[in-house]
């Protein structure tokens, strides 16, 4: 879920550094995220009991924007164990989720088999998935902290591209930019706004349990938003709307509070920043 200023900022964050050649960055994140999954899925963050009772993981911003997606064919890309996947199969969608993480994606058959519900799951590298994957599908999905893992958002919005039908929609909500350029406690600017090359980092914990007896080593990426934007367009699709919002559905962010049910702004900031944005583009051809 979250790329590197979240893992400092949700987890115990001990180092990072910059390098000029990418690291093998997949077998780093997978592993990573293999030791974060079975503390997520114990966690009070997910709350999987009351998930496989019907709760359901989705989110007002991308809830308003997903509008009815009875019938629609959806891939749903970065799922983690599939709570998003699985909210949208509730709401009577034909879903496939697509992580990197082999753990995730056994809990997220797990889950599937818990709740009684349909969907597909595939474990790859997302840049791989077109020799994993056939089909077309109305809608492709992804959001909160996704991106930040992928080096090249050009080949990202070609996967995306590859997978949506003449006219169909990518729906993109993701924690913007500018919150990935302050230290944890968001004093200093402490990383680029622009993508600088790969951000190697060691941390402790997880967002969904900071006191978790993990260690990782992970890989990031900071993409602004004209990078995002514009390898969307050159890859064929229509921006059919953006917006910005100045709060975040998760409290996980140091020093944020609940100005309003489900919306968590920053104490730091009395003038509040841009916090997520959201993307829906269209496949035109």
């Amino acid at each position: 879920m979250p790329d590197h200023a979240t893992v400092f900022a949700w987890s115990g964050f001990f180092h990072s550094y910059h390098m000029s050649k990418t690291p093998d960055y997949i077998s780093l994140n997978r592993a990573d995220w293999n030791r974060r999954t079975d503390v997520h899925w114990e966690s009070e963050f997910y709350s999987n009991e009351a998930f496989i009772k019907g709760a359901d993981s989705l989110k007002e911003i991308e809830v308003a924007i997903l509008g009815d997606v009875t019938g629609k064919r959806i891939l749903h890309l970065q799922c983690h164990f599939g709570q998003d996947t699985l909210s949208l199969a509730r709401r009577g969608a034909e879903v496939t989720g697509v992580d990197l993480s082999d753990r995730a994606i056994h809990r997220a058959h797990e889950l599937a088999h818990s709740t009684g519900l349909n969907a597909t799951f595939v474990c790859c590298d997302l840049y791989e998935l077109p020799s994993h994957l056939e089909g077309q599908f109305d809608m492709v999905y992804t959001s909160y902290g996704t991106i930040g893992w992928l080096p090249d958002v050009n080949r990202w919005a070609n996967v995306i591209t590859h997978f949506l039908k003449p006219g169909g929609t990518l729906v993109f909500v993701e924690f913007h930019p500018v919150v990935w350029m302050y230290d944890a406690d968001f004093a200093t600017v402490s990383y680029g706004y622009f993508n600088s090359g790969p951000i190697i980092e060691t941390h402790t914990g997880t967002y969904a349990d900071r006191n978790a007896e993990i260690q990782s080593q992970s890989v990031g990426w900071n993409h602004p938003l004209c990078d995002v934007l514009t390898a969307l367009i050159d890859s064929g699709l229509t921006i059919m709307a953006f917006k910005e919002y100045d709060y975040s559905p998760y409290n996980v962010f140091q020093g944020a509070y609940e100005s309003e049910p489900g919306r968590f702004r920053l104490r730091q900031f009395p003038k509040p920043i841009p916090m997520v944005y959201s993307v829906v583009g269209e496949k035109s051809y």
